[in-house]
């Protein structure tokens, strides 16, 4: 077993500890594990490695998807539920909700680097069920019960499953990685096509928001059930876990990983503000409700036609970065959203909704399906992985648009400011 002094390689053939299990990249590798011919090297493929994709696919359809679907619940708690609170203040239930998503990442990153994996994965679905069915007994006008309901335990339970979730996909693949990630990425995408279509016909509907939200509830939880059946680790945890104080330290000596930080900071501070509003934009613009309706969105409120657009640049992402790479695309989609984030000014027409639905959605989809290949790209021990997703995803930064906004609604400063940022 080689020394701490030695530097720790990603690409060694498996040894041997003293109890005769063999060990790779610094994590145990399972005696009994008949995934590969050659332990050492990664399966790229096989049943193990696609249903555990697949349980990471609906693991994000159910969270992150969900989060993005607050759309939804913000125009229907301003016009409908919550008229004692202004845009602003009900515009926070969402941002805590997608803040905490990210910043419990520095917990369960830690946590998945100890092998807590199923732990984490169980933990989170069993309170992301449990807020859901809190969210649909909250009484009208009664803002503390929603916003613990559905901006912190929401918040928290999706923040529990959402690291783990992308970095087991590392367990099984290297050459296929950003591949792979990309379609576990095209969960949330999707997640933001069914959820607001389904919640603005449940709570618009003869269900209401209390039934509404309980047969959301009732359909996430089965999803979340099948993606606990589905997903296997393949590595043990690392000999020694991973400090995250030494993991910060090294972090902070890596430039391109700190100028990676320091871009998602600020992007994520304008990247919501399409998703949380343009529904809401739309109708006090005076397009038709039902239009509205299928145009609400991605990522805490992007619209349909938006999340379609979305969802398919994050199932080709990973076929353009082979040829671009990561950087460079993720660099491409950045720049563009923050473009068209500006152009919602004039937003003002049904064809301006679907031209800036369409190419937001894309561009927003390629930066999202990005993220977690990139800092798995600029991960040189992949024992660390868990560790360097919490601390980026924790540093991003916090919607504040609706603050910006204001109860007049003055649509192009909070325009301006998510365009610029």
């Amino acid at each position: 077993m080689p020394s701490e002094s030695e530097p720790r390689m990603l690409y060694t053939p498996p040894k041997q500890d003293k109890e005769g299990s063999e060990t790779l990249e610094g994590f145990h590798l399972a005696k009994d594990s008949n995934l590969s011919s050659h332990p050492h090297e990664f399966p790229e493929g096989g049943l193990a490695a696609w249903t555990t994709t697949f349980g990471a696919f609906l693991i994000q359809l159910c969270g992150f998807g969900y989060t993005t679907s607050f759309g939804v619940y913000q125009d229907f708690y301003t016009q409908h539920y919550l008229t004692n609170e202004t845009s602003s203040a009900i515009s926070w239930i969402g941002s805590l909700n997608t803040f905490l998503v990210t910043a419990v990442g520095l917990i369960s990153g830690s946590l998945y680097d100890r092998g807590y994996f199923y732990h984490l994965i169980i933990a989170g679905s069993l309170l992301q069920s449990f807020s859901l069915f809190m969210l649909s007994l909250s009484k009208p006008n009664q803002y503390y019960q929603i916003f613990l309901a559905q901006g912190v335990g929401l918040g928290i339970a999706s923040g529990l499953v959402y690291v783990p979730s992308i970095a087991v996909v590392s367990h099984y693949f290297q050459r296929r990685r950003t591949l792979a990630m990309t379609f576990v990425a095209s969960g949330s995408s999707l997640g933001a096509v069914i959820h607001p279509i389904m919640l603005n016909n449940l709570l618009n509907g003869r269900l209401g928001f209390g039934n509404g939200v309980r047969a959301s509830a009732g359909f996430v939880s089965v999803l979340l059930l099948i993606a606990c059946l589905c997903m296997r680790t393949r590595l043990n945890p690392p000999m020694t876990p991973t400090n995250y104080i030494v993991a910060a330290k090294k972090c902070i000596r890596d430039a391109p990983f700190i100028f990676m930080i320091a871009g998602g900071f600020f992007f994520q501070a304008g990247f919501y503000y399409p998703l949380f509003f343009i529904q809401l934009d739309s109708i006090k613009h005076g397009l038709s409700v039902t239009f509205s309706f299928y145009s609400v969105g991605y990522s805490a409120m992007q619209l349909v036609i938006l999340n379609v657009s979305n969802c398919v640049a994050r199932v080709t992402s990973g076929f353009i970065a082979a040829f671009t790479g990561v950087p460079n695309l993720i660099i491409v989609a950045t720049i563009s959203g923050g473009v068209l984030t500006m152009g919602m000014i004039g937003l003002s027409s049904l064809a301006s909704v679907v031209v800036l639905g369409v190419m937001y959605g894309y561009f927003a989809g390629l930066y999202i399906a990005m993220v977690a290949p990139l800092v798995a790209t600029l991960t040189p021990d992949l024992s660390e992985l868990g560790a360097r997703m919490g601390i980026c995803f924790f540093i991003s930064g916090t919607p504040i648009s609706g603050a910006l906004l204001t109860s007049n609604y003055t649509w192009w400063i909070p325009a301006v400011f998510s365009g610029v940022s």
